[in-house]
């Protein structure tokens, strides 16, 4: 056993190094909002209260995107601003809560990720990752109307569990991939299925991005609050009849996995927003099909995050 004098400087730096792992912790709900026509970055607090952090403190951005790209430094004020006696709330009735992403570089989406969605379409299981994009002009918010295209008639629900990338990265290892994620939002992958499956080559990138064909939100909840992303129950009603019901223990490939896999095609950005894949439950393979319609209300739900509410409207 080493002498107590030998001891001290490695308690003191075990000690050390403790802290500063804490002092990672986020612990945060983030979103993005606007009052009087200025955006502003947000906290929602446990009592749903919500707190103006870029007004709270001026170093912190008016964009989710901005702030993830200013590193750690950003929480560290995120987290000063929300342990202040001066921090400033915000009235929900004031405000108009945005989707927590906007103008971000890339959403990249995962096909065929659910081992039970696979089994609805009776199509074998994937050896590798599908996957396709939808273009950042496609994201709205909770609340938001989606637009039913004129050039449509088979206008899809997919709830989804999203990943947003907090830190650039390439060729990322499957081991520590989960360092890359800033948080989780729900995502609705809306589809029109006659431009995926029919038109243009059967290619799915049309079919897939039509304006407000993205609803995220209502937060980023950081990941150091989902104690586990791979075992979350999340749903998707229309008209609040339940049409998808499933868990994210269903997929087929993780999100380490997915991340490791893009990485090596191209750099991940913070900012970035994963889609991984959608349960079964979709209108297309319901016998009749089943399409949403001008009127129609989806809510999507995930575990631990929170629940996106969107109406459909006619072009």
């Amino acid at each position: 056993m080493l002498p107590l004098h030998l001891l001290r400087p490695l308690i003191a730096v075990t000690l050390h190094t403790r802290a500063f792992s804490l002092s990672l912790q986020r612990n945060m709900r983030l979103l993005q909002f606007l009052q009087d026509g200025k955006q502003s970055v947000g906290a929602e607090l446990q009592d749903t209260s919500i707190v103006n952090l870029s007004s709270s403190n001026p170093q912190i951005p008016n964009s989710l995107v901005k702030f993830l790209e200013s590193g750690e430094s950003n929480f560290n004020l995120a987290k000063k601003a929300l342990e202040s006696s001066t921090k400033q709330f915000v009235q929900r009735s004031d405000i108009k809560i945005l989707s927590p992403i906007t103008n971000c570089e890339k959403v990249i989406c995962v096909g065929m990720n659910y081992k039970d969605h696979c089994e609805e379409q009776n199509m074998p299981i994937p050896t590798e990752p599908v996957i396709f994009s939808k273009f950042p002009s496609s994201i709205i918010g909770d609340g938001d109307d989606i637009i039913i295209p004129k050039i449509s008639d088979s206008v899809d629900w997919e709830v989804e569990l999203a990943v947003i990338i907090g830190k650039e990265g390439k060729h990322i290892k499957e081991s520590n991939a989960l360092d890359y994620v800033a948080g989780y939002t729900v995502a609705h992958d809306v589809s029109a299925r006659d431009w995926q499956m029919k038109r243009n080559s059967k290619q799915w990138l049309l079919g897939k991005t039509f304006d407000t064909f993205c609803p995220l939100g209502p937060v980023m909840v950081t990941k150091d609050e989902i104690k586990d992303p791979h075992n979350l129950s999340l749903e998707c009603l229309v008209n609040g009849e339940v049409m998808q019901s499933s868990n994210t223990n269903q997929l087929v490939f993780s999100i380490e996995t997915c991340i490791a896999w893009i990485s090596r095609v191209f750099t991940l950005r913070p900012g970035d927003v994963l889609l991984t894949g959608t349960p079964p439950g979709v209108g297309v393979f319901r016998n009749p099909p089943v399409f949403l319609k001008a009127g129609d209300t989806v809510v999507c739900d995930i575990e631990g995050i929170g629940k996106i509410t969107n109406k459909m409207v006619a072009e």
